[in-house]
């Protein structure tokens, strides 16, 4: 089945389901008018006397070359070959799709001025699984994602190479498999596919769908903590949050007393806790991961005026009759939102690893054995998966360092304050795997501190989550090769299965097929 989208109201759930789902896509026709209307100025243009941007001449420091009119095609056809440049892993195939459908919403907006045929051939492409292959690194985040994006565009003129049916091939090979003609770009055209911002975009999208599926999942590895080490739900009290006000505060907390709600080891000690206060990592999860949750929606916000958004350069004013320069290509909301992504996985993650830590130690998890092993000293039990966790966290702290702070002079100082939102966005994959981590470890430890409080068991939802840990992880009762524990945990964060019904308001998640 094919999704029509509707270019300028596209919403975050729908990429994201393009993005997991791998459907084809096309844009609604109803676009096409202005797809051409804006491509019959720019063929206008190409044949006049004035010189404009990037129609009849020369690129960056290069603007004031005029450029003939018998070479406007070559032109074109120079800027995608010479901008080949990406280097580093190529970008996996989901990715690259989500990029594509980016790229396509951009176009069909009519103020690009190509022609409705390329719009089609990256439809086409999609259609039929040929995906340019796109080298992940050398895109400084302006003037747009150059390097990846003419890679994308290489293959759409038979350059470059390309992924079909799994096999890595020529692209112009790739295209004639499935009967796709390459296209001759026409004035502005080249420029109009490697101009923008889709490449930094589909890769912070993808880190924040990651996000929101760990973001999920730490509520309920939290709770399962705090049942483990016996701590109280007296500070997941709603009054205590709606006095603050912060949706996302207010969120956890609700999410959070209902996943304990009608345990038995809550019950036994409601009366008599054994501490006034809990640590912070235990009594402070909702104002700390809700605050993350809060960054979460702001970038989501970014994201999806960004899917929509026409970000090459020059733009077609075809009400005004303009053909104008400006600077949307410049990815600085972008790199804003992967910043603000990275800040809150870092923290999530670091208050989820001191909740491990606090599991393992005798001396504060509330008479549990010393790394959570029946016979500790001939058996470490899980004192060193808390060590990779801490390993983890620190590396994810300093990933979250900002990136749009970092700018660089490019292209002889003409581009000369630049969002760096590519790296901005790509570090996200990284840093929610470390989170997969961390989260699958502190769910190890608080199903193994649940254990040790038979006969009392825990609520339903948590034994629910238990049960689908166990399928995979079982009870850490002798010392093992835990390599192969840790990771099917881990695994079970990363595709969702362990938050099992937890529901965050207004989250967007997904996994890619």
């Amino acid at each position: 089945m094919t999704t029509i989208l509707t270019p300028g109201a596209v919403s975050l759930s729908q990429l994201r389901d393009i993005w997991a789902m791998g459907a084809a896509v096309t844009l609604d026709p109803a676009c096409h008018d202005g797809v051409a209307k804006a491509h019959a100025a720019v063929a206008k243009a190409a044949a006049g006397e004035a010189a404009i941007y990037g129609v009849n001449t020369g690129f960056g420091k290069l603007a004031s070359v005029k450029i003939a009119a018998r070479d406007v095609a070559a032109l074109q056809r120079n800027l995608i070959l010479s901008h080949c440049c990406g280097v580093g892993e190529p970008l996996d195939a989901a990715t690259t799709r989500l990029m594509m459908v980016l790229k396509l919403l951009s176009l069909g907006r009519g103020a690009s001025g190509v022609a409705v045929s390329t719009i089609t051939i990256l439809q086409d492409m999609l259609a039929k699984g040929v995906l340019p292959v796109i080298p992940s690194q050398g895109s400084v985040g302006a003037s747009g994602d150059l390097a990846p994006l003419a890679h994308m565009a290489a293959a759409m003129i038979g350059e470059g190479e390309a992924m079909l049916q799994g096999v890595r091939m020529p692209a112009r090979e790739a295209l004639a498999k499935v009967g796709v003609t390459p296209i001759i770009l026409g004035a502005k055209e080249g420029l109009a596919l490697i101009n923008g911002t889709q490449f930094s975009t589909a890769c912070a999208l993808v880190g924040l769908w990651g996000a929101w599926r760990n973001a999920a999942t730490s509520v309920l590895t939290g709770a399962m903590s705090t049942d483990a080490i016996m701590g109280s739900t007296a500070p997941l009290q709603d009054a205590i949050h709606t006095l603050r006000g912060h949706a996302g505060q207010i969120a956890v907390a609700r999410a959070q007393r209902a996943l304990m709600q009608g345990s038995e080891i809550r019950e036994s000690h409601r009366d008599e806790d054994t501490r006034v206060q809990d640590p912070y990592c235990i009594r402070c999860q909702p104002q700390v991961t809700g605050a993350a949750i809060d960054l979460l929606h702001f970038a989501g916000r970014t994201l999806e005026i960004e899917a929509n958004a026409v970000t090459d350069n020059p733009l077609v004013l075809v009400d005004d009759n303009l053909i104008v320069s400006g600077g949307n290509f410049h990815a600085e909301p972008v790199g804003f939102a992967a910043d603000q992504i990275a800040v809150a996985v870092s923290e999530i993650g670091a208050i989820a690893q001191r909740r491990i830590a606090l599991m393992v130690d005798p001396t504060l998890s509330c008479d549990l054995p010393p790394f959570l092993t029946p016979e500790p000293g001939i058996n470490s039990g899980l004192m060193i998966a808390e060590v990779t966790t801490a390993a983890l966290m620190s590396e994810n702290k300093h990933l979250a360092n900002p990136c749009t702070t970092d700018s660089t002079p490019t292209s002889a100082n003409q581009e000369d304050h630049v969002s760096m939102a590519a790296h901005a966005a790509r570090r996200l994959e990284r840093m929610n795997k470390n989170l997969n981590v961390i989260l699958g470890v502190e769910a190890m430890c608080g199903a193994q501190g649940i254990e040790f409080r038979a006969p009392l068991k825990t609520s339903a939802p948590l034994c629910a989550a238990m049960n689908v840990l166990r399928d995979e992880v079982p009870t850490v009762v002798e010392d093992r090769y835990m390599a192969p524990s840790i990771e099917a945990a881990s695994a079970l964060v990363a595709s969702g299965a362990l938050a099992g019904s937890v529901t965050l308001p207004g989250a967007v998640t997904g996994d890619a097929e």
